[in-house]
């Protein structure tokens, strides 16, 4: 197994982790709020430190890529694709809603084979960033923006299969599907580089690895830049 750094920020969480033979060797996180641009490097140092220190040699670099907040991407991705091409080492795109629904299958005891797992990003207003995974993490509903309504995932909650929620944007499904008995809703999942290590590893027996140069993250929907409210003198 490679030696891998991960790079998180696609949420409030700033983090990063240094994980070789599947386990995590070093890792930092910050949940106080966005302070990605301000930490990201510090906490890439110490991991790059441990790896130094135990003369291991980094293999590749994986990084959040969306979707989520679009600062904290740009900042994650910039950082990766730097220390990857400085390094000379490939870099691997971790899918953020794939890596919130391998956390909730680790974390939110879901015994049914059958359990369909839902993260949900918030993105203003009764908007979530959404997929619909099964315990495979082949997509039941591809990842898009979504505006909530009561008869968003109606195919998935007439199934009867166990329906798991959880992310930033979650609350904001409860009241809508108050009526659900086969759904769920666990909170504290969250991106953070730590859950990185099975997607990451995944991608590099693959070989899956996005360029280095040309990679955009996956924003699913265009930025859309809001006007500065003047002050009244």
């Amino acid at each position: 197994m490679a030696v891998i750094l991960h790079i998180e920020t696609s949420g409030t969480t700033c983090s990063a982790a240094l994980s070789a033979e599947g386990m995590i060797l070093a890792h930092r996180e910050d949940f106080g709020g966005r302070n990605h641009a301000a930490l990201i490097s510090d906490y890439v140092k110490h991991c790059l430190d441990h790896a130094a220190s135990h003369e291991m040699e980094l293999q590749a670099v994986a990084v959040s890529i969306g979707p989520g907040s679009y600062t904290g991407l740009r900042i994650g991705l910039s950082e990766a694709k730097g220390l990857a091409y400085a390094l000379g080492v490939p870099l691997i795109g971790v899918h953020t809603l794939e890596l919130m629904a391998t956390t909730a299958m680790f974390e939110a005891a879901a015994d049914d084979p059958d359990t369909i797992f839902i993260p949900m990003v918030d993105a203003r207003r009764m908007e979530v960033y959404t997929a619909a995974y099964d315990y495979s993490l082949n997509s039941i509903v591809e990842p898009q923006a979504m505006i909530l309504e009561e008869d968003s995932f109606a195919t998935e909650r007439a199934s009867g299969r166990p329906l798991v929620f959880f992310g930033s944007g979650a609350a904001k499904a409860q009241p809508l599907f108050a009526g659900d008995s086969a759904a769920r809703y666990v909170e504290g999942i969250e991106p953070l580089a730590t859950g990185m290590l099975a997607l990451a590893e995944k991608a590099w027996a693959n070989r899956q690895f996005i360029d280095i140069a040309y990679s955009t993250p996956v924003y699913l929907k265009d930025f859309q830049a809001t006007q500065p409210k003047h002050k009244v003198l």
